[in-house]
């Protein structure tokens, strides 16, 4: 999750789609026009239900034209391959 999010501060989208699980990857992402500023993350809490599956829940902050938002989302990863894909997540309000 870290990785990823370091991955959209530094707008790095082969990062972001190789790190997305191929069955909800989007066929391209174009970050070009973001002018999100982000500043910083919290993971609230991890669980690893098994060895092949995991959640993550993340209160992202950024700003956009002087205006701070968050995103907090509950995050689904796949272990393959050796790696951790993410393949969804769940904006909570």
């Amino acid at each position: 999750m870290r990785s990823r999010y370091s991955a959209y501060v530094l707008k790095l989208a082969d990062y972001l789609l190789a790190t997305w699980h191929s069955s909800t990857r989007p066929s391209e992402l174009d970050l070009s026009a973001d002018d999100s500023k982000w500043l910083g993350l919290e993971i609230k809490h991890h669980e690893q239900q098994d060895a092949g599956h995991a959640t993550v829940e993340f209160v992202a902050r950024y700003r956009i034209a002087g205006r701070a938002h968050r995103l907090h989302e509950l995050s689904r990863f796949l272990m393959e391959d050796g790696r951790w894909v993410y393949i969804e997540g769940q904006i909570t309000p």
